[in-house]
């Protein structure tokens, strides 16, 4: 039998085929190729990786002006350590310290195992590998290969597993995990590219495949698809509501990073796209009645022109510069495209406010730095080509063609990572025993996170994760008649929804499965997004318990219809993680929570962005009572909630479960313990891995 080669078990009444290996890696982005590789450098083969699609995914389709890696300085002459990397990262707040520990302690390694490995971050002639200053960053610890950094490290790790021979079932789509006794026992996916058969159908192929393991690395990225505005890229939709389903806790599950993007296509506008100073327009939903809309709110030339030019810098939404800083202009757009219903353009052709651009007007800061880059003239498309020209070009490469010297290019406040997630220890293990979510699905962030610190996280989380694996969880799966007996009601689960789904459309019910997806992610979006309040929050959470409690009987697919059948579980997924989140933001300001991070939460009792600059700046904006807020001013830092969702028969009130949730102090910077000789001596007896 080849290695990892499907054997066929009867289970639940159907033949289903089942792989047995002791890891499974969910996922093939930077951290789900890391850990793979890592697992097998460190001895532990027997693992295959499953994915939904091989080339989806926001590592290897998603990016920026410059997108960013975050790593300790290892150029120059500038003092730096773990210990300060380490507390750069927990200040962000509501972060954990021994994540924080591990994610300075293994940057070097896991940053010079890319360069090894044939990603070409840039060094000087004598090979220091010089870095800049990125958000959040007190040091000079970013670096980058341009805008698609993520996938440069993405192709490398990928060559790298395809050499050891590990092997990748595509077009998987994760329907549950199988838990035993509070361990991963394995996994449950559905073949996208297997028709599915019809209920009484018992000679059909299996649509559905079982994987037989002790452990399961989680790298499936954030959930994307809570969001209907969104730069993730298309094909990227997460599968974090199949580990709630399954008793994983959520950690921060709060806090999203939104900032301004091109919708058609996806990408960040920062950097240079902002740097150089384009025109804000919003239309009607034809595209009609043109209006220049920053000007109702920032009436001043040269304030308006520096804090566009900020956007490059400070491009994330960041609540603490919306009220008098570079994130007012977030506020202006989503007030466009949300409140307004008017559509959101970026104009390269024309200077703002004015025909002729007049550098004398921008802030000291803005003005020398475009004097530095020899681009004070000339419009937004001229300073562009000169300043950035791959810029410029990336939008002529892409689908759909956009050229920004001839058409506008519409944009939107989207969300764009997530930084809370599934809960993981310091070894990116979760509650769950031998589940292991990094990358994007883990929770290992804080409110705040230097720029590229994602990127690293991933790596360092694989890296953590596939040593813990190959010390301390070596052991094999349950055997194949315990295995059958957890996976049964699993698999049965799945082949009823299925069942009921189809038969609904086969007596002339509409396929549904498209339109739920889009509503889950519009109403989230609206709602929920980088501005919410109490009763938008509870007004979407009252819509996705109501399709969750009647999913069973509501959803309707196509038999015929692959993508209907995948949906059907997709869409579930979906729901349950919106279930969650809503639920855990209910709950963050009924324990007080505040405005932080990249979130406006609506507060009667606070203040509306302000007029002018400075300590003069008084007058509040006419703007919306919905962009009235207090700051939390980092009074949950020390704090972290975590989250759990109860499926209905164990305790739930209804179909949708319940959500339970418990805040608990952050778990401090451990320690130094660095007396060589009890260090090397526990080295030898365990790799201190325990």
């Amino acid at each position: 039998m080849t290695a990892h080669e499907p054997e066929t078990l009867t289970i639940a009444g159907r033949a289903v085929p089942v792989v047995t290996a002791n890891t499974v890696v969910v996922g093939t982005g930077s951290a789900g190729f890391c850990a793979a590789d890592r697992l097998w450098e460190f001895g532990q083969t027997d693992l295959v990786m499953v994915t939904d699609k091989v080339g989806a995914g926001a590592s290897r389709n998603a990016g920026s002006d410059k997108q960013t890696y975050y790593k300790m300085t290892l150029s120059g002459g500038d003092g730096d350590s773990v210990r300060e990397m380490a507390e750069t990262l927990f200040s962000g707040g509501a972060m954990d310290g021994d994540n924080a520990l591990c994610e300075a302690a293994l940057s070097a390694r896991g940053f010079l195992r890319l360069c090894e490995l044939g990603v070409p971050f840039p060094q000087n002639r004598y090979g220091e590998f010089i870095g800049y200053k990125t958000d959040h960053d007190p040091r000079r610890r970013a670096t980058s290969v341009g805008p698609y950094t993520s996938r440069s490290m993405v192709e490398q790790l990928e060559k790298k597993v395809a050499r050891n021979g590990t092997r990748i079932f595509d077009d998987c789509r994760v329907v549950d995990l199988i838990v035993q006794d509070g361990e991963i026992a394995g996994l449950l996916v559905l073949r996208t590219d297997v028709r599915t058969g019809l209920p009484d159908d018992g000679d059909a192929e299996s649509p559905f495949l079982l994987f037989r393991c002790t452990n399961i690395v989680y790298a499936t990225g954030g959930p994307a698809g809570l969001y209907a505005t969104r730069v993730f890229p298309n094909g990227q939709w997460g599968a974090s509501g199949a580990a709630y389903r399954a008793g994983v806790h959520g950690k921060n599950v709060t806090e999203w990073q939104f900032g301004l993007a091109s919708t058609k296509p996806r990408w960040n506008v920062s950097g240079t796209y902002m740097q150089v100073l384009p025109r804000f327009v919003s239309t009607d939903a034809d595209g009609g009645d043109e209006r220049e809309f920053l000007t109702e709110a920032i009436p001043d030339y040269g304030r308006q022109l520096s804090m566009i030019f900020l956007k490059g810098y400070q491009w994330p939404f960041d609540v603490r510069k919306a009220l008098d800083g570079s994130s007012l202009i977030d506020l202006l757009v989503y007030r466009e495209t949300v409140l307004r219903g008017r559509r959101v353009f970026l104009d390269f052709r024309r200077n703002p406010v004015r025909d002729e651009f007049d550098p004398s007007a921008l802030a000291p800061e803005a003005r020398e730095y475009l004097e530095r880059a020899g681009v004070l003239f000339g419009t937004p498309i001229e300073r562009l080509k000169t300043m950035n020209l791959p810029a410029y070009e990336f939008y002529l490469n892409k689908n759909p063609y956009v050229d920004l010297a001839t058409e506008l290019l519409e944009v939107d406040v989207c969300a764009q990572h997530n930084n809370g997630g599934l809960v993981v220890d310091a070894w990116w293990q979760s509650n769950v025993a031998g589940f292991f979510p990094v990358g994007e699905a883990g929770g290992a962030h804080g409110v705040y996170r230097p720029g590229g610190a994602a990127l690293n996280s991933g790596q360092v989380g694989a890296t953590r994760a596939a040593q813990f694996i190959a010390v301390q969880r070596a052991t094999s799966p349950l055997d194949k008649d315990r295995f059958a007996a957890a996976a049964e009601p699993v698999l049965r689960g799945a082949q009823e929804l299925i069942g009921r789904a189809t038969a609904r459309a086969a007596a002339g019910v509409p396929d549904n499965t498209g339109d739920l997806l889009r509503d889950v992610g519009e109403l989230m979006s609206a709602k929920a997004g980088p501005v919410r309040s109490a009763q938008s929050i509870h007004e979407a959470l009252v819509q996705v318990h109501d399709w969750l409690a009647r999913y069973d009987d509501l959803v309707t697919a196509d038999v015929s219809s692959r993508r209907a059948v995948n949906r059907t579980f997709l869409v579930r997924d979906i729901l349950t993680t919106a279930y969650v989140y809503l639920s855990a933001m209910a709950d963050y300001v009924a324990h007080g929570g505040r405005s932080r991070g990249s979130v406006l939460y609506t507060d009667a009792e606070g203040s509306l962005p302000v007029v002018g600059h400075g300590p003069d700046a008084r007058s509040e904006l006419d703007l919306p009572e919905l962009f009235r807020f207090r700051l939390d001013g980092g009074a949950l830092d020390g704090e972290i909630q975590e989250a759990a969702w109860a499926p209905p028969d164990s305790g739930g009130s209804d179909g949708a479960g319940t959500a339970d949730f418990v805040w608990r102090p952050v778990r401090p910077i451990p320690e130094d313990d660095d007396f060589f000789e009890n260090v090397w001596r526990d080295y030898r007896e365990h790799r201190n891995i325990y």
